[in-house]
C-alpha cells in the first residue's frame, strides 16, 4: 500500500494520523509507509523496554542457577553415582572437556529461556499450580527428550531416567532462586510497572 493509499485509508476512517485511535499514530512520511513508523515506535516504547530488561535479568538469574545446578549434578554423577552404581557409569563426565562445556552451555541457555518464560508464567499471581506447571513443563521436555534419545540408541534407559529427574530438579531450583529474588526485590514480576496493555 503506497503513501497516498494509506493516507486515504486513514481519511476514510475519519481519524487523523496523530489520533490515539488511529492504527497509524505518526506523521505521514514520504519514504516509509505509516504502518512501519508505528511498529518502530512500539519496539522502542520505554515501558516495553523496561519489561524486556527485567526479563533479561530474570533470564540471567535462571541461566546462572541452572549452570550451578548442572555443575553440582555433574560432580554427584561422576563421584557418587557412576562409582557405586555400575549401571549408571555413563553419567560420569570428564571435567573441562568439550562434552562438559557443551552440556554446561545448553543447561545455561535452557535456564535463560526458563527464567524469562517463568516470569511471564507466574506474573503477580501466587497460584502454586502455575509455578509447578512451568517447572514440570521445562523439566519434563528436557528429561523426556533424553529418555527418547537413549531409547532410540538402544542404550540402557536408567541413566536417562536419572537425568530426567535431575532436569526437573534443576528447574525447581531455578524457580526457587527466581522466587526468592522476587521476594527480596532484586527482580520484579510481570508486569513490573503499571500499564494498560
Amino acid at each position: 500500500m503506497g503513501h497516498w493509499a494509506e493516507t486515504r485509508f486513514i481519511a476514510s476512517l475519519q481519524l487523523s494520523p496523530l489520533s490515539p485511535l488511529s492504527p497509524f499514530p505518526c506523521l505521514p512520511c514520504p519514504y516509509f509507509p505509516l504502518w512501519r513508523c508505528n511498529i518502530v515506535k512500539r519496539i522502542f516504547e520505554p515501558q516495553l523496554m523496561l519489561e524486556r530488561i527485567e526479563s533479561l535479568k530474570v533470564g540471567i538469574i535462571g541461566a546462572f542457577s541452572l549452570f550451578i545446578a548442572f555443575i553440582v549434578a555433574s560432580i554427584v554423577n561422576t563421584l557418587v553415582l557412576s562409582k557405586y552404581f555400575p549401571v549408571l557409569a555413563s553419567l560420569a563426565i570428564e571435567p573441562l572437556d568439550l562434552d562438559f562445556a557443551l552440556s554446561g552451555a545448553i543447561a545455561s541457555f535452557s535456564g535463560f529461556l526458563f527464567g524469562a518464560t517463568y516470569r511471564y508464567i507466574i506474573r503477580k499471581d501466587s497460584n502454586p499450580h502455575l509455578k509447578s506447571g512451568g517447572v514440570l513443563a521445562f523439566g519434563l521436555v528436557r528429561g523426556l527428550a533424553q529418555i527418547e534419545a537413549s531409547w532410540n540408541s538402544l542404550a540402557t534407559v536408567l541413566p536417562s531416567v536419572v537425568l530426567a529427574g535431575e532436569s526437573v530438579l534443576w528447574f525447581a531450583i531455578a524457580a526457587r532462586v527466581i522466587d526468592t529474588a522476587m521476594q527480596i526485590g532484586w527482580l520484579k514480576p510481570f508486569p513490573s510497572i503499571p500499564t494498560d496493555y
